[in-house]
């Protein structure tokens, strides 16, 4: 197990974690102090746990199980809470697999993946801090928005549909591909590839080769 201290919870960032399941971590616990009770009056561990419920949905939108990431709240006093906690996700992990083999996915196609996600996160913080940052409130509630319709409208608006552009332009550099083949390997159907197409065109990414009938990065 590999184990990284920081002072907050709060500056555990999306890239940290993606950054784990990149370099093949199976799973990553976050420990943090009991919400309302912040070490540093910076409600670090409310942004946390946002990060991580945003991090849950990238997961699970690119095809990984969320039970991977968790986030368990203690004091520096319960060292019980935390050796149960940590003990318990281990466990889970294990039931789980490794990381991409047991999604059934091989190691490129996981790093395909993951790397989408990774490119993106600078944009995703902006998007979490203008549309997604939520007010000091019990931790239920923040399972209920992040469950909820409202969210998954704002989460394909304003990131999905940004990662499927990043992935379509992602497989475009390994050469022009016609639609029906970055369909098929990006799990989606024509029409919605063919949507993305038309926007990524539009922003000068991509450029549809007539010769070869199919398109190529711009």
């Amino acid at each position: 197990m590999r184990l990284i201290r920081v002072m907050c919870s709060g500056r555990v960032d999306l890239a940290h974690v993606f950054r784990a399941f990149s370099k093949g971590v199976d799973g990553v616990f976050i420990g943090a102090c009991h919400l309302n009770e912040c070490n540093y009056i910076t409600h670090g561990n409310y942004h946390a746990l946002t990060m991580v419920n945003l991090a849950k949905k990238l997961l699970e939108h690119i095809g990984l199980k969320p039970e991977r990431l968790t986030i368990e709240f203690m004091s520096g006093s319960e060292a019980n809470l935390f050796v149960e906690g940590v003990n318990g996700f281990v466990k889970k992990v294990k039931a789980l697999g490794p990381i991409g083999q047991a999604e059934g996915l091989d190691e490129k196609e996981l790093q395909f993946k993951l790397e989408a996600v990774t490119r993106l996160i600078p944009y995703i913080r902006l998007v979490e801090r203008e549309r997604l940052r939520l007010p000091a409130m019990p931790e239920e509630e923040y399972s209920k928005f992040f469950a909820s319709d409202e969210l998954k409208r704002l989460f394909d608006e304003t990131i999905a549909d940004k990662l499927a552009v990043s992935q379509i332009v992602s497989l475009l550099r390994e050469g022009p591909l016609p639609t029906a083949e970055m369909a098929k390997r990006l799990g989606l159907t024509p029409s919605e590839v063919s949507r993305h197409l038309s926007v990524s065109s539009r922003q000068g990414l991509v450029r549809y080769d007539e010769t070869r009938k199919c398109f190529a990065l711009a």
